[in-house]
């Protein structure tokens, strides 16, 4: 029986998958267009917008990617382990955690707050679904105004990413313990 130790990389399809995810997630943020939900009440047509438009095919990949992320999680080869205190071995688990939540939380949000308002969906290439009587006449439909809530869960997820972000940097400045550089390209 082989007792060779992990690799101190993620898996290429692993960090693949993070980055993309990560510039996803980003480039949907900036472009998410500021009172959505208002201009929407006053007519506006979310086809027009270019930025409405990416902005929801960018939410869209963003819940793909998370879905695809989580097959491949549980498929994927052992991820590296570092040695780190216990308290950081639980905040990282934590904001880890928090981040997939808020991943598969945001696009969810994004159409029930659609569906809820009677806002189309619009995606790149023309597709759009005008109406969402599954979720309009769901018990979630009124439960919240899922518009707030996806703003603030937007501006919770960049500020986790941030952070996240200000760690990997931590780990790889003061404490060169390889965290960074295990989901970087490698030679």
């Amino acid at each position: 029986m082989s007792t060779a130790s992990p690799s101190p990389y993620f898996d290429p399809v692993s960090r693949a998958f993070h980055w993309l995810t990560a510039i996803v997630v980003i480039a949907a943020f900036v472009l998410g267009p500021e009172h959505f939900g208002r201009l929407m009440h006053e007519g506006l047509d979310p086809a027009t917008r270019w930025d409405i438009v990416w902005h929801e095919s960018l939410g869209v990949s963003v819940f793909a990617l998370t879905l695809l992320r989580l097959v491949w999680v549980a498929l994927r080869p052992r991820a590296p382990r570092f040695e780190m205190s216990p308290w950081m071995q639980r905040a990282a688990r934590l904001v880890q955690g928090a981040l997939w939540l808020l991943m598969l939380l945001l696009p969810a949000t994004a159409m029930l707050a659609l569906g809820s308002e009677g806002h189309p969906l619009t995606l790149l290439g023309g597709v759009r679904v005008d109406q969402m009587p599954f979720i309009a006449n769901s018990p979630l439909a009124g439960a919240a105004d899922w518009g707030e809530v996806h703003g603030f869960l937007g501006d919770a997820i960049v500020w986790l990413a941030g952070a996240h972000a200000v760690a990997a940097l931590y780990h790889h400045v003061v404490l060169k313990d390889g965290v960074l550089k295990s989901m970087l390209p490698h030679r």
